[in-house]
């Protein structure tokens, strides 16, 4: 499998940040996983994924943990691409909250390309507890990157970047109101389907303050 660069750059032109990933728009691995990822969830919910993966490699470099035996670049790319498939059609028919229905849908389309169970299972897990606080970040490194790298693109801990790298990043994935249109699947799926929001979970929590203002409940370093 081939890696490449890719050069965060300001719109002055300044090369910010280099950093490995897979080489998005010429592996074919990639080209299916994004095309799953873009027919299954609505824009805003997609680009929120690509982003936070972007923002996962970040991570693994601040935590200096690339050569680290537990950094698996696939698995970083497979979990954190598709963190947020629950939120979609299919996963709406389901009837599990929709980090453990987007895990399922995760794991079978990753069984479709004949990917190995082992590695399925932990990017199972590491989608199933992506909204679990205190939880995914005591598992292993592939549950606390996918589980960071979300809180992020919200503005969560997301001090290393800079204001530069989120412009030139958002001008290629726009939010397109990522906030408001997430808590609006994950809300709706709730109100369809009381088993989609179990006690402690996201989906309860989004439900039961859904008057409240988004400031109040959902940080918003870039707005919406």
């Amino acid at each position: 499998m081939a890696f490449q660069p890719l050069v965060i750059v300001s719109p002055a032109g300044q090369s910010l940040c280099m950093i490995p990933i897979p080489a998005l728009l010429s592996e074919p691995f990639a080209a299916e996983t994004l095309a799953f990822l873009r027919s299954a969830v609505p824009e805003p919910v997609a680009n929120h994924c690509i982003r936070s993966y972007v923002y996962a490699e970040l991570l693994v470099d601040r935590w200096r943990m690339r050569e680290h035996e537990d950094y698996h670049p696939l698995d970083v790319f497979y979990a954190v691409t598709l963190h947020d498939v629950g939120l979609g059609r299919e996963g709406a028919r389901r009837s599990d909250r929709f980090e453990v229905a987007g895990a399922d849908l995760a794991g079978e389309f990753l069984q479709r390309r004949g990917v190995d169970q082992a590695q399925i299972d932990r990017i199972w897990d590491a989608i199933a507890l992506n909204t679990s606080t205190g939880i995914a970040h005591r598992r292993n490194l592939l549950c606390r990157v996918t589980a960071v790298s979300s809180g992020v693109d919200f503005g969560a801990d997301s001090d290393f970047v800079t204001d530069d790298m989120a412009t030139d990043l958002h001008s290629r994935y726009p939010r397109l109101r990522t906030a408001s249109s997430m808590k609006a699947a994950i809300v709706g799926q709730a109100k369809a389907n009381p088993a989609k929001a179990p006690l402690a979970s996201l989906a309860l929590y989004l439900l039961t303050t859904e008057n409240m203002s988004q400031d109040e409940n959902i940080a918003a370093r870039w707005g919406d």
